[in-house]
């Protein structure tokens, strides 16, 4: 049976489409079957792997609103065994179209029960918001993965956030796990980082990822080529630290399907 990850954070520039191309297209690598699901109206997941948005007739946006199943709505990529439901700027509606449909936080869950079996993993990247859209995500979800940049703010907010999954849990999905917390931007050579690590170590301690994402410029430069860093410059920091984070991934759900 298919995981299905949500990558969330509601602060903005903290690494989860980033996260969300890169741990996606390293499973592919791995030989697991993986669709990404684009969740965030700016669609950067999609045109991060090549994916032409303004074309896009049918994307999560349709999903979502259950005009169309969630098999028509796969595209395929590039990377290997990696498929997209990719997202368009016309998904900032969804919010304001749900709020009166019964059920409105179940309508990605009921769509992907279909297809869940037909992939190894299903990796959503979640919008930098707490709203419907996210709150969907985490419904469907087993388990989500947060980012944390290493700098300053770094746990302003994640209290918020985890409040949130708290009630998702107690209300919606019982079952919703929180896969781990994942240190971004990491860069050694600044203090403020190391301390950020340290105090992220201390007070969440095995909910940490072991694999910490280095600040690295060709993991910002991939998405303007259409293309995860493992197509890019797969001997980069950023490829091998997303590649050390699949493989983290797999060995900790190596049971997972067995007792699911």
């Amino acid at each position: 049976m298919g995981k299905i990850i949500a990558i969330a954070n509601q602060k903005g520039g903290v690494g989860k489409t980033t996260t969300s191309i890169n741990l996606a297209a390293s499973l592919g690598v791995l030989e697991k079957k993986v669709l990404l699901i684009d969740a965030d109206p700016q669609a950067n997941a999609s045109s991060g792997l090549g994916i032409d948005i303004e074309s896009i007739k049918i994307g999560s946006y349709q999903v979502l609103e259950h005009t169309c199943s969630a098999q028509e709505a796969i595209l395929k990529t590039s990377s290997p065994n990696l498929d997209i439901i990719a997202s368009h700027i016309d998904l900032v509606a969804i919010e304001i179209e749900l709020v009166d449909k019964e059920r409105r936080e179940y309508m990605l869950k009921e769509s992907l029960e279909i297809i869940k079996n037909d992939y190894d993993y299903i990796i959503i990247d979640c919008a930098p918001s707490l709203g419907l859209i996210t709150l969907n995500s985490l419904v469907a979800a087993d388990s989500v993965i947060i980012p944390i940049q290493c700098e300053y703010f770094a746990l302003e907010g994640l209290g918020k956030l985890l409040n949130t999954v708290k009630s998702v849990q107690k209300i919606h999905n019982k079952n919703l796990d929180i896969e781990g917390l994942l240190l971004t931007m990491f860069d050694s050579r600044l203090r403020l980082s190391n301390q950020v690590v340290d105090e992220v170590q201390k007070h969440f301690s095995t909910m940490v990822f072991d694999t910490i994402i280095r600040r690295n410029t060709r993991l910002g430069e991939a998405p303007s080529y259409g293309e995860s860093i493992i197509a890019y410059d797969a001997t980069s920091k950023g490829a091998v630290n997303y590649l050390n984070l699949a493989n983290e991934l797999l060995k900790k759900n190596q049971y997972y399907g067995k007792s699911h």
